[in-house]
């Protein structure tokens, strides 16, 4: 997120709240990071941007833990990589994830301190990172982040898969942080690099799989002319090769075919997708909803809406499509939602619970009359379900 700026949805931010990154409430969609890649944090030129001072240092001590800040490490400043300035030679106490050995990138300082030349009240408010000489020239040249997203990503793009497994997770969390559409615009630059050969590279970093799926669907889609055109044919492989079982980014591979097939990539994952592979369901759902924000041109809602309601027949994910049919507004599927509760919902409350919030927030009086009907049945179970679902009765 660039520092004063309201941040746009992210590539791999569809994630709705609720009982879990992959579950919802009636509330709008909060945009966080990457779901199909695990959590990323600040990368390192936003750390960059974002400190006082960014120095390089060598460590002069082991360090110690301390009852505030935790692990921390004196450095002595070497050099100045970017903003105030500090005299060679000072020595700074920076928090640390672990003892650092020579060199160090240092982040932070009291911007008040060092404007008035105050050293001693400059040392603090400081982070280290291991660095070498290579990771101190990917700091220095990468682009500042007050540049916007699609003219940032080009420089990372190239550096996917780095050698220095710093600067390779790096390049993965400025992708992780960017909007989609910045990261489409990237595909010719995505194109350069071998992610079909990554996707199936089981070495590979299993929480980045997710998104070297969504790129090759990315380009994929894009048909640019190279001597190897990227076609979605890796991404259906690596999805028949999972046979049910959990994969770290298999949602995302999902969501990379949706983007390169569209309808065609939906219809292929319904056929395959049953109820004896019931994490690959989840999976899924994950890739429909990244679908449902990001996709709208490739895939109409009301084949959203179906394929949701699909899945909301299926017990192991059915309180979360109902939710998300009751979000969207499917209310064209109102029918197969009520009868949730005596199928999939007899025996699961948090079915029932999804079921009784979707009926009361569905405005067709079909949903008025499944209500008395079901609290005809059992007045007891329908209100604990309400009550459950934090909604209030209707009147």
């Amino acid at each position: 997120m660039r520092p004063g700026n309201v941040r746009p949805r992210t590539v791999i931010g569809i994630v709705i709240r609720a009982g879990g990154w992959a579950a919802i409430t009636m509330a709008a969609a909060v945009a966080q990071a990457c779901p199909f890649c695990g959590t990323v944090g600040a990368t390192l030129a936003m750390r960059r941007d974002a400190a006082a001072a960014t120095m390089i240092g060598t460590a002069t001590g082991p360090g110690e833990i301390d009852d505030t800040s935790g692990r921390v490490q004196p450095f002595t400043i070497v050099s100045r990589l970017r903003g105030k300035p500090l005299p060679p030679g000072t020595v700074v106490t920076a928090r640390v994830a672990a003892p650092l050995a020579g060199t160090a990138l240092l982040f932070g300082g009291n911007s008040a301190a060092l404007g008035r030349g105050d050293a001693a009240a400059a040392a603090l408010e400081w982070q280290g990172v291991a660095a070498d000489e290579t990771l101190l020239a990917h700091v220095a040249a990468a682009p500042p982040t007050s540049l916007p997203a699609v003219e940032r990503l080009g420089f990372f793009a190239a550096r996917l898969e780095h050698p220095d497994p710093a600067i390779a997770a790096d390049a993965f969390a400025e992708f992780g942080q960017a909007p989609f559409t910045a990261v489409r615009a990237t595909a010719a630059a995505l194109a350069a690099r071998p992610l079909a050969d990554w996707l199936a590279d089981p070495g590979i970093d299993q929480r980045r799989r997710g998104f070297y799926g969504l790129a090759l669907g990315i380009v994929a889609r894009a048909g640019l002319p190279t001597a190897a055109p990227a076609t979605s044919r890796p991404l259906r492989e690596a999805i028949a090769a999972n046979e049910g079982d959990f994969r770290a980014g298999i949602d995302g591979v999902m969501a990379g075919l949706l983007v390169a097939e569209g309808q065609d990539g939906l219809d292929w994952l319904l056929a395959r997708t049953s109820p004896t592979r019931p994490v690959e369901q989840k999976q899924l759902l994950a890739a429909v909803r990244f679908a449902t924000e990001e996709l709208a041109t490739e895939i109409p809602r009301p084949r959203i809406l179906a394929t949701t309601a699909i899945l909301a027949t299926s017990p192991v994910v059915a309180a979360d499509a109902v939710v998300d049919l009751a979000r969207l507004g499917g209310w064209d599927h109102l029918d197969t939602v009520a009868a949730l509760w005596e199928s999939a919902g007899a025996d699961d409350p948090h079915i029932r619970r999804a079921v009784a919030g979707y009926l009361i927030a569905c405005p067709r009086p079909q949903a008025r009359s499944h209500l008395e009907r079901l609290r005809g049945q059992d007045r007891q179970r329908l209100e604990t379900a309400i009550t459950a679902a934090g909604l209030l009765r209707p009147e």
